[in-house]
């Protein structure tokens, strides 16, 4: 017998200017379930749950909980209806205590009408430890980990009884210990008769959480499957509409030995690396959070300055002391977070495109625009962007198309070395096909490609060689019929080393 439903969304319409971010939408949450909502940057996913949460309001539809009509009219209607939001990027105060955030906007007051302190951490840590955690409720939130943040906010939603758990992309910026975690948690909110959304790319957390699935693609809904008669190839076929052929590393590598570090150190978190990248090679620096592998990437784009032992380009040592000089030997970093460190977001795609190539368009005159315009262009066909326009604000793009442009701005200036720094972490899958074309494209070209990951498919798929970083030091390396991911854990975790 099928379960109570909880929440049913019937023909939701949004529309944001020109564009219809949901097309009649049909979605329903039974009671005590993980449902996961899954589909493309740009699909309607955010939107739709948004909707739900009182944050977008709709067009057209009707929403029914219980059986019954409801007007959501905002983020506080929502909230006294039970329903909340576990956002990707976390809302809370962080110079604020534990206990202070859990009861924000609904402090515990003494019969004088004050704020009764010693009530709201009595109270904080009671919800903490019915959920089973050890968070001291005292704590200040900027001294947690993220996965204990995420938690405070599961229980802050407890707090005020929610019936309908949304959670936004929860693991995207999580080590693997803490995505552990955060499916512990996500079980103990299921337990507890609590229905989840679970919004999500990564397929095996749905695998591992879920009970159902609805796909949604270009605002459209797709279809709803149970998880147990899914696979990921299906999945992937609704997400997209097409069949992604699986891609892995064999490219040309030239004997030229473009790049080679010797005995690289700075700090804890970079020490005596040794590392060589042909030409043609997509190399990969693997290895669990905190290991330094963004690190060991900052050094060699100039970013983290002062380093003992040798950069060699094309046999030759060079001196990088700032990014300036890593750029003008043609070296350049994509950074892990496009959003902060990629890309000015309220500014246009052709903006943004060619800032690093700005001298090429300047002269007495002033911007050449034509040529600006033509070089825009031409990226933007040669990485498949998906815009209105060159004069597109970046901010309104999709992560996967926002991550085409810091592509773009970085190949503009012609590089012999590409660091990429996670480059699809939170984008589809769709998203991650195309850069995974791109990189062998390159690769194909005779691009010299170092390539940060967390996603070990990701890096079986695109990588050549791959060096495990563990500690701040070179764990292992592997290549060839040798690459599997259980060497690169067993490198990663200590098991195994050289």
């Amino acid at each position: 017998m099928d379960k109570k439903i909880v929440v049913r969304m019937e023909q939701i319409t949004k529309i944001f200017g020109s564009v219809k971010a949901l097309d009649q939408v049909d979605f329903e949450l039974r009671a005590g379930e993980v449902h996961a909502l899954l589909g493309e940057n740009g699909s309607g996913k955010s939107t739709l749950i948004k909707v739900l949460g009182g944050i977008h309001r709709m067009e057209s539809g009707q929403i029914y909980l219980d059986g019954k009509p409801v007007s959501i009219e905002d983020v506080f209607t929502a909230n006294k209806l039970g329903i909340s939001i576990v956002h990707q990027e976390l809302s809370f105060a962080p110079r604020m205590t534990v206990a202070d955030n859990i009861f924000m906007g609904k402090e515990c007051r003494n019969r004088w009408g004050l704020i009764d302190a010693k009530k709201i951490m009595q109270e904080s840590k009671r919800l903490l430890q019915d959920f089973g955690s050890d968070i001291n409720p005292s704590e200040l939130m900027c001294n947690l980990s993220i996965s204990q943040q995420q938690v405070v906010e599961i229980v802050k939603a407890l707090s005020n009884q929610v019936k309908i758990l949304v959670m936004d992309e929860p693991s995207a910026s999580l080590s693997l210990t803490e995505v552990e975690n955060l499916y512990n948690a996500v079980d103990r909110v299921k337990e507890m008769g609590i229905s989840v959304i679970y919004v999500s790319h990564r397929m095996e957390e749905l695998f591992r959480l879920a009970d159902r699935v609805t796909v949604l693609r270009d605002g459209k809904y797709i279809g709803t499957v149970d998880i147990s008669d899914a696979d990921e190839d299906s999945l992937v076929t609704m997400m997209v509409g097409r069949e992604i052929e699986p891609h892995y590393g064999e490219h040309k590598i030239y004997d030229d030995i473009v790049l080679e570090l010797r005995h690289l150190s700075r700090g804890a978190m970079v020490h005596d690396i040794n590392m060589k990248v042909h030409k043609g090679e997509v190399v990969g620096i693997a290895g669990i959070v905190g290991a330094g592998r963004s690190e060991c990437a900052r050094v060699i784009a100039g970013i983290d300055k002062g380093y003992e032992g040798q950069i060699i380009l094309n046999g030759r040592e060079i001196q990088i002391r700032n990014p300036q000089d890593a750029i003008s030997h043609g070296i350049v970093l994509i950074p892990e977070d496009r959003k902060e460190q990629g890309l000015v977001l309220m500014q246009s795609v052709k903006f943004n495109l060619t800032l690093c190539v700005l001298k090429k368009f300047i002269g007495f005159i002033g911007v050449n625009t034509k040529k600006q315009n033509q070089i825009t262009d031409e990226m933007i066909k040669r990485l498949r962007i998906k815009v209105s326009g060159r004069d597109m604000e970046v901010g309104k793009l999709s992560g996967g198309n926002q991550q085409k442009v810091v592509l773009a701005k970085w190949l503009a200036t012609d590089p012999k070395v590409l660091i990429l720094d996670e480059p699809t972490r939170g984008i589809d899958v769709g998203a991650k096909a195309e850069i995974y074309s791109l990189i062998d494209e390159l690769a194909c070209k005779g691009m010299s490609t170092i390539l940060i990951s967390s996603d070990l498919p990701e890096i079986m798929r695109v990588c050549d060689t791959v060096y495990v970083m563990r500690k701040g030091s070179l764990g292992g390396k592997i290549s060839g019929d040798e690459l599997a991911q259980e060497k690169i854990i067993r490198y990663a975790t200590g098991v195994e080393h050289e």
